[in-house]
Formats: C-alpha cells, structure tokens, sequence
C-alpha cells in the first residue's frame, strides 16, 4: 500500500471512530439535560393563607388580577400595539383630533370613513385604570376603515390623575360618547349607528358607560349607543377592591357600588358581547362569565364570546384583527363586512 492511500485510511478511521465518539458523548449530555420547565403560570408556590375572596388566599387574588402573573410577554405585546398603530397612522395619515371637554387631555382622535354617513366605533382603551393613550391605541383603525366605519380612539384621565376616583374617569369616558353623538354630522358620521367597546379596565368603563341614564345625564336619546363589546374586562368591583388594585383606586362602598355595571343592568338598553381568553387570569374569566350570565339573566342581549389560547393581551389586539375574536365580533354587532 502506498504512503498516500495509508494516510487516507487512517483519516477514514479516524474520522469515524472520532465522529461514533462524538455522537456518543452527545448522547449522553442528552440524556443528563432535562426537559425544559414549562413557563410558570399564576402565583408562585407557597403556603395557603386564610381565604380572602372564594377559594383564594390574598396572594391568589392579588395574582388573578395582575396580568404579569398569567401573559409573561404582555409588554411585548403591548410594543407591539403600540407600533402597529404607528404604522396604521403612517398608511391612513394623522387623525383628525377634537376636543370634547374642557381639559386638555378631553380629546379624541377620529379616523375617518372612506364613505359620508358611516357607522361609529369608539374604542376605550385600557391599562389597569393607570395608562394607555389615542394614540398609542389606533391599531383597529384600520380594520374598521376598511369594513366601512369610523373609527374613534379617546383620550381620559388616568387613576392617578383622578385621584384615585374611578367616578372621574367614568364621566370623561361618557362626555365623549355623548360629545361623538351629538356632533357625528359635523365628521360625516351617522349619530344613529355608534358603537362603543373597550379592553381590560376600558372593557370596565365601557360598562360603565353603557348602563348610563343618557337622557337625565346628557339630555340625548336613552338608547344612543346602539351596542357594546366589552372584553377581558371587570364588571363587579368587590374582588377588586380586595385585591392590591384598591392601592391605586380609592375604594370607598359608594365607587364599590356606583362603579360595578353588573350591578346596574336595569339602565342597560344595549346589545353587548363579552369576550375573554380562557388564558386569562381565574378571575378575568369569571368576571366575564358572571357578567354575561347576569346580563342575561336580566333579560337583556348578550354573546359570551371565550376564546381558546388567547390571553389578556392578545385579546386586546385582536381589536384590529377581522379575523380575531374581538374584531370579528365587533364588525358582527355593527352588522359590518369581514373584508371591505
């Protein structure tokens, strides 16, 4: 055999010893590391204390009602609401921006209809009563231009500013409903087709909102709003008040009560829809499913809509989806096309 075919064998051998070598050793690192740990969801682990709502301890409440707790990417989410709006504003241009009340924040941010005479959806916003913006929240905008409505997105005080009192910011929430419909005409839109919906704590004061007495309060129709969509929101505020969100809201038994639309289903004279994720928190989606329950148990229209895999942000986002739970129940309660 020659020097140079030698050379060759030994280069094979080596190679493939050297390779059954190393697929070996990979084999069992393998076999050493563990599967990964699924993503823990809900309070940590740890020793049950004295029951302070339901089956819950203070440590489960306060988790059920704080989403980082069950959507550990919601800030990712929420980046990404916030440019996609940036990107919805850059394809239909700036909105047309309007005051409704006398403070400078009392504005709101209308996109217009590409037809004279269309439908209104007035979106309120959420961020656990403590942020959001209009702006930052123009992501459906989009979606419902497309169908053949206007879409409005406003601007209210937040819990801080409001010094604790949700009472405020309720009030802001529904001069706008009330501004929007008394001048529609003034932006090509029909007054007679508004619709109102909102997520997490906007998803509350839309609520709120809706079982408002329009013709005592704001000396318009009592049916001004002609439906609602309410998602992953809160609708009876005993829990809340329990949990660590009364550090940041001022409950006192009037706001408790005032403040809890399921509570006050009498004044409601819309059809709503109610949605959630069933990867919500345990309370979010007993809030829904007790809201909706009540709702019709009081003889009055609704849809209970529970969405498979989603959680609390992605509900939210699916504001600006046809094809998600909420937009495409919000295009199905304005009697709106899929596509455009």
């Amino acid at each position: 055999m020659s020097i140079l075919a030698e050379i060759q064998r030994r280069g094979f051998v080596s190679g493939l010893f050297g390779g059954i070598a190393a697929a070996a050793l990979a084999n069992v690192a393998r076999a050493q590391t563990p599967d990964p740990i699924p993503c823990q969801l809900g309070p940590l682990p740890h020793q049950k204390g004295p029951l302070v709502w339901m089956d819950m301890d203070q440590i489960e409440l306060d988790a059920a009602y704080d989403q980082r707790f069950y959507a550990p990417m919601g800030d990712q989410i929420q980046k990404r609401v916030a440019s996609i709006s940036n990107a919805v504003r850059a394809r239909l241009g700036e909105p047309l921006r309007l005051s409704y009340g006398p403070s400078e924040l009392e504005k709101l941010d209308i996109y217009r209809a590409r037809k004279p005479n269309a439908p209104i959806f007035l979106f309120v916003h959420g961020g656990s009563w403590r942020g959001g913006s209009a702006r930052n929240n123009a992501y459906p905008a989009e979606m419902f231009i497309n169908a053949g409505a206007n879409f409005i997105a406003i601007d209210f005080i937040d819990i801080k500013e409001a010094g604790g009192d949700l009472r405020a910011m309720a009030a802001q929430v529904r001069s706008a409903i009330a501004w929007v419909y008394k001048n529609a005409a003034s932006f090509g839109a029909d007054a007679n087709r508004l619709y109102v919906g909102g997520r997490s704590s906007g998803a509350h004061l839309t609520a709120v909102a809706l079982v408002t007495d329009w013709e005592r309060d704001y000396g318009v129709a009592a049916d001004i709003v002609k439906g609602g969509i309410c998602s992953s929101g809160m609708y009876d505020l005993k829990p809340v008040r329990l949990s660590k969100r009364s550090s940041f809201i001022r409950f006192t038994d009037e706001i408790e009560e005032t403040m809890s639309p399921q509570r006050h289903l009498d004044r409601l004279r819309a059809p709503i829809v109610v949605t959630c994720g069933t990867n919500e928190t345990p309370e979010f989606q007993r809030q829904a499913r007790d809201y909706a329950a009540a709702v019709k148990a009081a003889g009055k229209r609704v849809e209970l809509i529970e969405a498979p895999n989603y959680n609390h942000y992605e509900m939210g986002e699916s504001f600006g989806n046809p094809y998600g739970p909420s937009g495409r129940a919000a295009l199905a309660l304005m009697k709106l096309p899929i596509l455009g």
